[in-house]
């Protein structure tokens, strides 16, 4: 496989055989001619600079569009078009640019022309030192919130948020994973794409055992958001697995009156013999039910004089779960928001009690499912064995998720976690325990930390542990067993220069007594647990070297190799 050279003089060599020139008909306009000879048509990306619209025109008709920031000055990285798509020899490419120097003879000087090529490969070799090694990544383009998750015939399905057009949000369709372990994800084609009600926003998917929406026991159903000129909610169905879905011909289902509508979570709710629905309404949540998860009767609201009001709610999750060591079931409502614990974004909860038709509790503080500054957007899988409820999160922060230092791609997801109830000095608490999975991954003890690793540590009361490279970067963590909290400090951590909302120090109450806790490090990112569930957190870091030293005052650490 042929492999990307993102130096320009290369790539205007490469170049040389498909370059065209553009006709440029005003200022700011060009339209370029592509005769279809291979695959793909890579484009030239420039993060520094405005979009560009691109309209894809076949025969007179316009079949697809999408924004990109095309290269003017520089190339940082190409994206692909698959030319296959339009079934056509001859395609017109009409953009539209903005932002500054638009002028006819600047435009026709823009570095893309000469970097825009065809290729029947596009090589997605990894090119970045970040890429974590056992997280779910997308192999190129930016990824934010998991969505469309389930469980059916051996396979874990994990859609996402997905720019197939660079490493910056935009152009939001639904990219798809899939995993027998949760842990190795082979990247698969985007099942969900923007059409002419809007870009394709966050949502769910189950498995639709009963039929109950006509398209065979056992297919696949996807609610998820619209986001044109308004945010409906829409739905598609899959009869071949979850590998490709039909967009229902009655879309939108659901319609609503305010500005921020959108993230249904579906899930079957056997006390009621129906579906509910759970979806984000500026600060609040809305129910739903439906038997044919097409129509759909709204139910009640939930969210005023609960919680944090910071910001918008956005990704609910709605399940019944069992109280730990006890016979006892409570409801937990997933709420993520910003104004988190740590700053911007965070995943809150609340747990009480659903009828079908209404949550309702008496919580009405803020509680946070993970500590940490990069834990967001968290959601669980449809249809898990052993009735599991399993959750993963984007692995990042709104308040610097685009400007991290990588650029073949952008954002990882969090580790899987099983969640339960569990109850602390009279109150329930969401648990948060690494997936049994993740057993799998630990190779031999070894003496030292690496940049893929497990750490298993023995508390005997207050511990520290300092993480630390040869460069003099460190990160360290301590829990104060007086106080019943756990901190981690990464303002010394590596790379804090992107953003003045990174370098920062975490704090997380721990309900009770730590005795052991699993700190797993992956490349960029340390997510430390409660080996009893009891306190989560999750934070990125870019040290320029990885970490080679531990050392650990009031604890017991045993380092395992990460196999994977």
């Amino acid at each position: 496989m042929r492999h990307f050279i993102i130096s320009m003089a290369v790539a205007l060599m490469c170049a040389a055989a498909y370059a065209q020139s553009p006709e440029i008909p005003g200022d700011g306009h060009a339209m370029l001619r592509v005769d279809v000879k291979d695959n793909y048509l890579l484009l030239p990306v420039q993060e520094d600079v405005d979009n560009a619209n691109v309209t894809v025109i076949a025969s007179g008709d316009s079949r697809f569009a999408f924004n990109i920031r095309l290269a003017k000055e520089k190339v940082d990285y190409f994206v692909p078009l698959d030319l296959r798509h339009f079934g056509e020899e001859k395609l017109l490419l009409d953009i539209t640019f903005h932002g500054k120097d638009l002028a006819r003879e600047t435009v026709g000087k823009y570095v893309c022309w000469w970097g825009i090529r065809q290729d029947d490969e596009f090589d997605t070799t990894n090119r970045e030192r970040f890429r974590p090694a056992y997280h779910h990544t997308p192999i190129y383009g930016w990824m934010n919130d998991p969505n469309g998750m389930f469980f059916k015939d051996g396979l874990y399905h994990l859609c996402y948020q997905w720019n197939p057009y660079g490493s910056q949000w935009e152009n939001m369709t639904w990219g798809h994973s899939v995993s027998r372990d949760l842990i190795h994800w082979e990247s698969m084609p985007a099942v969900i794409e923007p059409d002419a009600l809007g870009a394709v926003f966050s949502g769910s998917a189950v498995v639709d055992h009963r039929n109950t929406a006509g398209y065979g026991a056992g297919s696949v159903v996807a609610v998820y958001t619209s986001a044109g000129r308004n945010q409906t909610q829409s739905m598609a169905y899959s009869q071949d697995g979850g590998k490709t879905f039909t967009k229902f011909p009655g879309n939108p289902v659901i319609t609503g009156e305010v500005v921020d509508f959108r993230d249904p979570k579906v899930f079957w709710n056997p006390d009621i013999e129906r579906w509910n629905l759970i979806l984000a309404a500026g600060q609040e949540m809305l129910i739903y039910s439906s038997a044919d998860l097409k129509e759909w009767k709204f139910e009640s609201s939930f969210g005023e004089g609960h919680g944090a009001h910071t910001s918008v709610w956005e990704c609910p999750d709605l399940m019944k779960l069992n109280v730990r060591g006890t016979d006892r079931q409570k409801w937990l409502l997933i709420c993520n928001c910003g104004g988190g614990p740590a700053g911007g974004s965070a995943t809150q909860y609340f747990i009480g009690d659903f009828d079908g038709h209404k949550f309702t509790t008496d919580q009405k503080e803020a509680l946070w499912m993970d500590y940490g500054k990069d834990h967001y957007a968290t959601v669980t899988f449809d249809n898990c064995p052993e009735g599991r409820k399993i959750a993963i999160a984007w692995m990042s922060n709104w308040n610097y998720a685009g400007a991290v230092p990588t650029k073949q791609f952008r954002s990882a997801d969090s580790l899987p976690r099983d969640l339960d109830i569990f109850e602390y000095d009279g109150k329930y608490y969401c648990g948060v325990t690494p997936s049994k999975e993740l057993i799998a991954l630990r190779g031999q003890r070894t003496r030292q930390p690496s940049e893929t690793c497990e750490i298993v540590v023995d508390l005997k009361g207050n511990s520290q542990m300092e993480l630390s490279n040869p460069k003099g970067e460190k990160v360290v963590m301590e829990y104060d067993s007086k106080a019943g909290t756990f901190s981690m400090d990464r303002t010394m951590s590596g790379d804090t220069s992107f953003s003045n909302d990174f370098p920062t120090k975490t704090v997380a109450p721990v309900h009770g007594q730590l005795k052991q806790l699993r700190i797993f490090i992956d490349r960029c990112s340390i997510e430390v647990f409660d080996s009893e569930g009891r306190m989560a957190m999750t934070n990125l870091l870019f040290p320029s070297e990885p970490y080679e030293t531990l050392r650990s005052k009031g604890c017991k650490a045993t380092i395992y190799q990460i196999q994977i």
